[in-house]
């Protein structure tokens, strides 16, 4: 068989890190009721030369480099953003062109949160299809591009970033060796009101502004996590107690912990970066993955469940043998 393996991964964060106590300076909050509510203390506001596709392009650098690869070795670029440089062309497209690549696919998705899952699915199946080798999975966002800092109950909770993983087609007769062992997606678009951005092109022609019901969001979320998990985890004929570590969506650390209580897992197998990066939305994954990577935690052949939720609904998770 032909499965997806990860040989390497990477992130970037804008220069500037702005502290819960900054933020209470020009918004009506405190560290105090931030902290409390969703265990955020800091998070990464891109500047004016700071984009999504730069900050994707510097994050995808890194993960070619700890792969051994030079930017020609790839031949798919899957880059999951909900907020692209442009309209169009694919912000994957102008990725393609920061690394120098002539040739090879590129394009976007969107899932919001879970865009980077949808990625790995979508990178995963085209790998095992023998058509591509090597791709690169991003997700990248500057999501402080559409928030309303007059609204306390969201622009504290998300921050920009970006998280990339390089996969590589590779023949195994393994069943249980490494790579990704399986995957799980949904989506339920009667709940576009709970979370959304109220402008797009073909409606308002403006960009528009997120909007969030938070109590909803956080109701769904913790069901749909942990019956996603489950799903992947029996999907690879696994339990939760094989499983190392959880690499989740990192959007508000009560949501990590009842998710975690959920599955009997102990909190000390679950990745938590909200706390310095806040939620970066589909960046969030794959910038957790590599701070928990090259801190050593997580280390060849443990057993990784990545999971997301995120607006539309969509939600996903991912089972890999690292």
């Amino acid at each position: 068989m032909i499965r997806s393996i990860v040989t390497g991964t990477g992130s970037a964060l804008p220069t500037r890190r702005v502290s819960n106590e900054e933020l209470a300076q020009e918004v009506d909050t405190s560290d105090e009721w931030i902290v409390e509510r969703t265990g955020i203390r800091f998070r990464h506001i891109a500047g004016p030369e700071e984009t999504t596709a730069t900050l994707a392009a510097d994050a995808a650098k890194a993960a070619i480099a700890a792969a051994g690869l030079s930017a020609q070795d790839i031949d798919l670029i899957v880059l999951a953003t909900a907020t692209p440089d442009q309209t169009f062309p694919a912000t994957a497209t102008k990725v393609q062109a920061m690394l120098g690549i002539n040739d090879c696919v590129a394009f976007d998705v969107a899932a919001v949160c879970s865009g980077f899952l949808y990625a790995v699915q979508v990178a995963d199946a085209m790998l095992r299809s023998g058509v591509q080798r090597r791709a690169l999975v991003i997700g990248a966002e500057t999501f402080s591009r559409i928030l309303d800092w007059e609204d306390r109950t969201t622009c504290v909770l998300f921050g920009d970033g970006a998280g990339a993983m390089v996969l590589e087609a590779r023949e195994s007769d393994d069943e249980g060796g490494r790579g990704i062992l399986a995957t799980k997606l949904h989506a339920d678009g009667r709940h576009n009101g709970l979370l959304y951005v109220d402008g797009g092109v073909s409606t308002t022609g403006t960009v528009g502004k997120l909007r969030m019901k938070g109590r909803e969001v956080f109701r769904h979320a913790v069901v749909n996590l942990a019956q996603v998990m489950e799903e992947s985890l029996g999907l690879a004929g696994l339990t939760s107690a094989d499983v190392d570590w959880v690499v989740p969506h990192q959007a508000n650390a009560r949501i990590l912990d009842a998710t975690a209580r959920k599955l009997n897992l102990p909190a000390e197998k679950v990745v938590v970066t909200v706390d310095r990066h806040a939620n970066t939305s589909a960046a969030s994954v794959p910038l957790a993955l590599d701070t928990a990577v090259r801190d050593g935690r997580i280390r060849e052949n443990d057993i990784l469940v990545l999971e997301a939720m995120g607006g539309g609904f969509t939600w996903g998770a991912a089972v890999i043998r690292f």
